[in-house]
């Protein structure tokens, strides 16, 4: 007979009990909390926010304007107090012009004082990052994104959104 048959059956069931809670614990604890999507003690969520302030990720549609052929997105994602603007446009000039683009105070097409550089897109794109949250971003508005045609040409603009949050 075998050693481990000595012990009594509830002393079984309770070390099998501990192994699996721990075993479970392990799990949850580094495949869940770890990536932000269980609970973590100290955490400083906020039970009260509105949905709005709970919203990490935005989409700003960016419309035409001039006649320039040009539209698409901008992505606003907010990871770790700083927002990272990801501008994607179609129609853009064939030939690799860098074109400037900035989040402006103001609403489309009259857009007015640059509040925000944005790095300026090469080929329909651009990823920036902003030292600022979507909440401050909030409290700025109203905002557009505007795209311009050129550094040369930087009064014609070829596509901007209004920013809503």
């Amino acid at each position: 007979m075998a050693a481990y048959s000595k012990r009594p059956m509830w002393q079984w069931v309770l070390i099998y009990l501990l192994v699996g809670g721990l075993v479970y614990w392990l799990i949850y604890y580094f495949v869940f909390a770890k990536n932000g999507n269980g609970y973590k003690m100290g955490s400083d969520y906020n039970y009260n926010a509105t949905p709005e302030e709970m919203r990490s990720k935005v989409t700003i549609t960016l419309s035409e304007l001039n006649g320039s052929g040009e539209s698409g997105t901008a992505i606003l994602e907010e990871v770790d107090g700083k927002v990272t603007v990801t501008v994607n446009l179609t129609g853009f000039p064939a030939d690799g012009v860098s074109q400037p683009a900035h989040l402006h105070v103001g609403e489309c097409p009259g857009v007015g004082a640059v509040k925000y550089p944005i790095t300026s897109l090469v080929n329909g794109t651009s990823v920036t990052m902003l030292d600022v949250t979507l909440a401050q971003l909030k409290s700025e508005l109203p905002l557009a994104l505007n795209v311009h045609k050129s550094a040369a040409e930087a009064k014609v603009y070829t596509a901007c959104g209004g920013l809503s949050l």
